[in-house]
């Protein structure tokens, strides 16, 4: 599976670095080879001491948000080619990119209100910009997980392509971007941001109200239960999250 971590938080950064500083890219897509999963979500076993320590970016935010931040701005045109499952910090990645195709295998989703937390990489902010305030709320309130086709109907992806061709359409669309004048790729993305893009400062709202939500005690013997049905494994609950986790919630209450 692929999870964000601390590491990955690292990586991320250092990769966003070079595509900010090369002058000859125009374009950068970004595909997952681990079949089933884009990427995943956090890793809830991740060590939550290192990533409170960690040294804000160069937006001077942390670096979680500073990634996804940067990441929206780069003076490239990013598309995540989508052929799995991506929720929580995985949704939160594709939203900071500039175009977004999903195969019919694609699943999406932000299911952090079911175990307690607010999301904190920019959900809010962004699914409001593209989808509207209704669908933004049903997909961050209700935590259940988003088909293709809906998303695609949405307009939380860009469009819905036929996992057979999807790989061919995206370095298609993507080789098309790359034989155009960089100079007006910038410009015309630079101009778009400013426009639809969010504020630092509500980005920054949003991650504040994770830390202050996400790991409550009263919430770790649910997340526990979650790992012990198979969170984070491949088969297990991973399959049909969303759907795990309400019930699960509405179990533990009537219980």
């Amino acid at each position: 599976m692929v999870l964000l971590d601390p590491d990955t938080v690292e990586q991320l950064g250092a990769l966003i670095g070079r595509i900010e500083n090369d002058p000859d890219l125009t374009v950068v897509v970004f595909r997952s080879d681990r079949p089933g999963y884009f990427m995943a979500h956090w890793d809830f076993l991740a060590d939550n001491a290192r990533v409170a320590r960690m040294t804000p970016g160069p937006t001077g935010l942390h670096p979680y948000l500073d990634n996804f931040v940067r990441l929206s701005r780069v003076p490239v045109a990013t598309i995540s080619e989508i052929r799995g499952r991506t929720r929580g910090a995985g949704s939160e990645f594709v939203l900071a990119t500039d175009i977004r195709f999903a195969s019919e295998q694609a699943v999406l989703g932000q299911f952090e209100i079911g175990v307690g937390a607010v999301p904190g990489g920019g959900p809010m902010a962004r699914l409001g910009r593209l989808v509207g305030r209704g669908r933004a709320l049903e997909i961050l309130l209700g935590g259940e997980d988003i088909s293709a086709r809906a998303a695609a109907e949405y307009g939380y992806v860009n469009r819905l392509v036929p996992d057979a061709d999807i790989e061919a359409v995206t370095d298609a669309f993507a080789r098309r971007i790359a034989a155009f004048d960089k100079v007006a790729v910038t410009g015309i993305k630079e101009l778009v941001d400013r426009a639809t893009l969010p504020a630092d400062e509500e980005l920054a709202a949003g991650l504040a109200a994770y830390f202050a939500t996400a790991g409550r005690p009263e919430h770790r013997p649910f997340v526990r239960l979650l790992l012990d049905k198979g969170l984070q494994q491949p088969g297990g609950i991973e399959t049909d999250l969303g759907a795990a986790i309400g019930k699960l919630r509405q179990n533990t209450v009537t219980a």
